[in-house]
């Protein structure tokens, strides 16, 4: 029993790795049916030989982490298994599924910054999130498309929509990327009368949440409805319609800021 602590201490010490291939992530999967982060001195499968993991301090109270993409499929075990990023949300801490996020997008990021945008030169690391070009002194850095999303209220009721690209059968709220020359405000306001023909305003801010498919943050809102009916834009809605709380159709997972949105109100 006097070596648990020092072994507790040992495994805390050693750096989570976070091992991708496209979307999917690298858990370890025990006995009981959970799942953790491999943590480990050395990577826990073996990687390409070209392939060199990357060291990223997430944050100031958590030790370094390792991450790496894999250029092909690791096929599962009895103990190692790969899992989507955006299910691994169900099985994860907060802050690891947070932290692979942020590994996703950094190794997205890596993938798409190979060559200067500039002169063409092959990009240099120059800090763990950013380089730098040799030969023009370009500098890159991770971009963030930052996007609105808003339940609007009209008395008791929401605005829910059910949009285009939704994989699965819900409704959730109206949402759209921010647009260059325009605040969050004005973003909310602009997409909320193009896609339901809607006017809203008192525009609040509630929250925001790291989106990392690939490299989003999604900012929400609340907002009041002030005229109008519904006219769907047919590019990006199927159907939208006022829905009182006592008669909710069927909403996004709790993963989604637009859940929590609606958890709220």
């Amino acid at each position: 029993y006097s070596l648990i602590p020092n072994l507790y201490s040992l495994l805390h010490s050693m750096p989570h790795w976070y091992i991708f291939h496209e979307q999917k992530l690298l858990l370890c999967k025990h006995y009981d049916g959970t799942y953790s982060i491999p943590c480990a001195s050395q990577s826990p499968i073996s990687l390409e030989n070209d392939v060199q993991p990357r060291t990223l301090h997430i944050s100031a109270a958590q030790p370094p982490v390792m991450t790496v993409s894999l250029s092909q499929p690791f096929v599962d075990t009895d103990t190692l298994v790969m899992m989507d990023l955006r299910e691994s949300y169900h099985h994860l801490p907060s802050a690891d599924y947070l932290a692979a996020g942020k590994c996703r997008e950094i190794l997205y990021w890596d993938s798409q910054t190979q060559y200067c945008g500039h002169c063409g030169t092959p990009m240099s690391a120059h800090t763990e999130i950013s380089k730098k070009c040799p030969s023009c002194g370009r500098e890159a850095w991770p971009p963030l498309a930052i996007a609105v999303i808003v339940l609007v209220r009209r008395g008791d009721q929401a605005l829910l929509v059910k949009a285009q690209n939704f994989r699965r059968d819900y409704y959730g709220l109206v949402a759209g990327f921010v647009e260059t020359g325009e605040n969050l405000e004005e973003a909310v306001a602009r997409e909320v009368l193009e896609e339901t023909g809607v006017r809203i305003n008192n525009i609040r801010y509630f929250a925001s949440q790291p989106w990392p498919y690939p490299c989003g943050l999604m900012v929400g809102f609340y907002a009041d409805y002030v005229s109008g009916e519904i006219e769907v834009q047919q590019e990006e809605l199927k159907t939208a319609g006022w829905f009182s709380r006592d008669a909710l159709p069927p909403i996004p997972g709790k993963m989604s800021i637009a859940r929590q949105l609606i958890d709220n109100w």
